[in-house]
Order: C-alpha cells, then structure tokens, then sequence
C-alpha cells in the first residue's frame, strides 16, 4: 500500500512531510475538498524508501523493538523490509536440505511435568472400511489413494531457515528417510498406501489391506519408491490379516535408514505424536496431531479377514446392511467384506488420509509408536464416497506391530491367542450393572474354561487393560501370541475375581 499517513515508529520527525500538509484546518478556515472527492490521486507524504529508513536498526545483541504502528504488508516500491514481520532480507536462494540423524538431539531437551509430545502421523490407507466405537458404530474407513495420476513431491524434508528449525522439523528429517510409498497393483485394481522400513536391506513393514487391496489379490505387483526417490520391485514375506499387518521385502536393497521402535505401552493421552505417509499419493507429508485416547478397540468389515469362530461379538445387533465397508476409492468395491477384524489401537486426531495406511506414527523423539491404519467417516461408507481425515484416526501400537512383524519374517506368518469363550457386550444384558465383556459359553478344553471362567461372568479387565466390551477383550486377545499367559479380571455375582489364563492358538 502507498505511504499515505504517517505510520511509521513513534518518536521520530517526519522531516520528509511538508508543514501545509499535516498542519490541520482551523475552524475559521473552511475545510479543504478531499483529493478523494476530485478523483485526485492522494500524494504520499514520503517515499517508500524513506519510509523504511524511518524503522531504526535493532541494537545488536538485542531484540527488535516492537512498533506501535506497522505495516501488514510490505509498502509498494520499498526495497527493504520495513517491519519486523518480514525478517531479515534475503541475501540468497533458500537451501533444501536434509538434517541430519540427531538434528532431533542436537539440543538437550528440558524435563517437562506436562506430559511428553509426540508429533503425531495417521494414515488411513489404501481402503475404506467400517469399525464399531466403545458398542456403537462410527463410519470408521480404511483408504488408498488412486494410481491413476502422479504427483511430483519434495525427496527431502525442506528446510529454509536452519537457525529456527522446530520439533516436528528435526522428527520429520530423521523418520522421513525410514517411510517408503507403496504401489499395489492387481489385475483390474490398483492403490497406495505407505510402510515402514525396518531393516537397512528392505524390509517393510505395511497393512495387508495396502499389499492384497482388501483380499482382492494375493498377487499384486509392488513397487516401492523410497523418500530420496528410489524404486524398488518388492514382493510378500508373508500377511497378517488378523491385526492388517504385512511385510514385503524390497529386491536388491542397501543401506537403507530402519525405524527406531518406541514402547507404546509408556504412553499418555495427549502426547504429541507426527504421522508421516503418502496420502492420495503425495510423498514425505508429515502431519501432527496427540494422542486422544488409548486401550481403544475398533471392529473392521475386512475382505481379507480369516473365519474366526471364537471370541463371537454377538452385541451387535442383528438385520440390516452395514454401514461399514472398504472402498478403493475407484469406484465401488470389488467384493463384500463378509468378515471383520478386532484390533487394539491408538485414537489421534493427526490428518489421516488416503493412502496414509501402514505409514508411521512416532513420538517427538521421531520413534515409531504404531502404524497407521484406518479413520472414521463422518458418513456411512455405504454409498462408496470417500472422505478425508475428521480428526478421528486410529494406529496399530508398536509394541503389536513389533511382535507381529518379526513372526512374520523369522516364519512368514503370526500367531494369536485364542481364549475359547463366545462373548457379547455386557451391557446388552437384562439387568446388567456393569460394562465388560459377558461370557455367554466356555469351550470346552478352551484356555477360558481350564482358567475356571464359566457362563454369566463378565470380564472387566485383560492383561491390564480395561474391557468396556466385547470388542475390547476380542482385540486384546488377538494383540497376544499364541501360548501367552495373561491376568483376566471378571465379575461373578457381584464379586470381583482374577485369574490367570494361558491362552490357545488361533487357527487361520
């Protein structure tokens, strides 16, 4: 804007403006017309050169003074920053640069009595799908973004300031390196979805929805491009249907930078975390968010889901078509889930998008605390429209992820506990008084009954973590390996009890 008014530092002449133009009329003298009134253009009263000569230099060693009076934007023709908001000038192209490992720790970092911050990265992924809330229904998606378009993106994390690089700044630099995109493509479909690295010759730990398109292909051709632009043919080690995990390994891959693991059991709600993924196919996009809650379970419709007879959810109620279904956001889907999965997850409320899936989700020391998995829709998937990120989004703790992926590549597959017990929501009973999960029947042989768990009991807690209901204690279970031992907690006739059960195997 023009410098029509003295606006400028107080305390300073304004030698540059001629008397007769800021002396005002005296009541005696009639006011003179507004230039604006003849269609006049108005004088300035200094030039823009002058104008920034009137902002005196800082003192060196000291910070700006702060004006009362400043511009929102640069003065038209000024050749210089006239006010603190613009900065120093700039002598320069900006660089691009990638920071280096321990930029995170390049400044000890102060103990803090608030709870640790994480910056946090959701992804949902290569599929949409349907997940139950706490016994209710919440349109919960799992997405992958379209191969039918490319999209140039940064190859490394951007950087122009590197006297001022902040938290989430120093975390991207050192996880972006450790998360790859994904490509599946099958005989009539295709996707994207996001994995991390975890060993420095190529193997990638993902979704199995991103690697099968929903159980669509148990064949699909894979092509992964790391962060620094590389592209690498992959191909399966083995799924995880059960939890949605996979790992794939990448051919004739070296050096690559691993994730660092985090314990997710040591987390708080309201850690920062930052969520790093390739929604709708945009590489290195990094997201933040915290930690909204966990020990939360969600239920997924999954094609590629295994035939589980145990550890029934019955709660649900019965007629009707779910409103909970993948979509591959090309069209309608290719095949109706008629199974479901249960799974143990951390809520955050990170930008979770298509093509997010099997991303990172990691801590403010930039470690893996989960893998992002899904994201809830504000409206039912049944119409087959995608939606984007609500600030519901869901991640696969690490402590999961980590015992899973490592079966996975010492033996191609995972295992899971079986309790042997048919349960529904506690709350659906007549005359209960109490969440958790109810045992309607004990199989026999199975590890509930030899723990002594019989019909009419309700289980409260498993392992340590609270069960609100059926969903709860089935995800619970899964997140265990077979032969695991684990501390139940359950009501019988008003009486708190614990036992420990050691669990079974579930077939796949």
């Amino acid at each position: 804007m023009s410098d029509t008014t003295n606006n400028r530092p107080d305390g300073h002449d304004d030698s540059t403006t001629p008397a007769g133009d800021a002396a005002a009329p005296t009541p005696a003298q009639p006011e003179a017309p507004r230039a604006e009134a003849l269609n006049v253009p108005p004088k300035p009263t200094r030039s823009p050169a002058a104008a920034a000569a009137a902002w005196p230099p800082p003192v060196a060693g000291s910070a700006a003074p702060q004006p009362t009076h400043g511009y929102a934007s640069a003065p038209s023709g000024a050749t210089s920053p006239t006010g603190q908001a613009f900065g120093p000038a700039v002598s320069g192209a900006h660089p691009t640069l990638v920071l280096p490992e321990n930029a995170a720790h390049a400044t000890p970092r102060k103990k803090s009595s608030v709870p640790r911050i994480a910056a946090l990265v959701v992804a949902a992924a290569l599929v949409g799908g349907a997940a139950g809330l706490g016994g209710t229904y919440a349109g919960l998606s799992m997405w992958g973004g379209s191969d039918s378009s490319t999209v140039a993106g940064p190859t490394a994390v951007t950087v122009n300031d590197t006297d001022d690089v902040n938290e989430t700044a120093a975390v991207a630099s050192k996880v972006v390196p450790s998360v790859v995109t994904i490509s599946a493509t099958g005989t009539s479909s295709g996707g994207t979805g996001s994995g991390v690295i975890l060993s420095d010759d190529g193997y990638v730990l993902t979704n199995t929805h991103v690697v099968t398109l929903d159980g669509a292909t148990g064949d699909a051709k894979i092509s992964v491009t790391t962060s620094d632009g590389h592209v690498y043919a992959a191909t399966v080690v083995g799924t995880d249907p059960t939890y949605d995990l996979a790992v794939i390994k990448l051919e004739n891959a070296t050096n690559l930078t691993p994730i660092e693991w985090a314990d997710s059991s040591k987390l708080n709600v309201g850690d920062a975390t930052t969520a790093i993924g390739a929604p709708l196919g945009l590489p290195n996009t990094v997201t933040t968010g915290i930690v909204s809650a966990l020990n939360r379970s969600i239920q997924v419709a999954s094609s590629a889901a295994p035939k589980d007879g145990s550890e029934q959810d019955q709660g649900t109620e019965p007629g009707g078509e779910s409103p909970f279904r993948f979509d591959f956001g090309q069209g309608q889907q290719s095949q109706q889930a008629t199974q479901t999965i249960k799974i143990a997850v951390i809520q955050t409320d990170a930008a979770i998008n298509p093509g997010n899936s099997g991303g990172a989700l990691v801590d403010n020391e930039g470690k893996l605390i989960g893998i992002n998995v899904a994201i809830a829709s504000a409206g039912g998937s049944s119409s087959g429209a995608q939606s984007g990120n609500i600030g519901v989004g869901f991640s696969i703790p690490s402590d999961i992820a980590k015992r899973i992926s490592q079966e996975i590549i010492d033996n191609g597959s995972a295992t899971h506990g079986l309790l042997g017990a048919s349960v529904q929501d506690a709350a659906s009973i007549q005359g209960a008084t109490t969440t958790g999960a109810y045992v309607a029947e004990a199989t026999s042989g199975g590890a509930a009954q030899a723990a002594g768990l019989t019909k009419g009991d309700v289980i409260t807690a498993f392992d340590g973590v609270p069960v609100t209901n059926s969903i709860d204690l089935t995800a619970q279970v899964r997140a265990l390996a077979a032969g695991a031992q684990a501390e139940v907690t359950y009501n019988r006739n008003g009486q708190e009890k614990t036992v420990e059960v050691t669990l079974g195997t579930m077939q796949n």
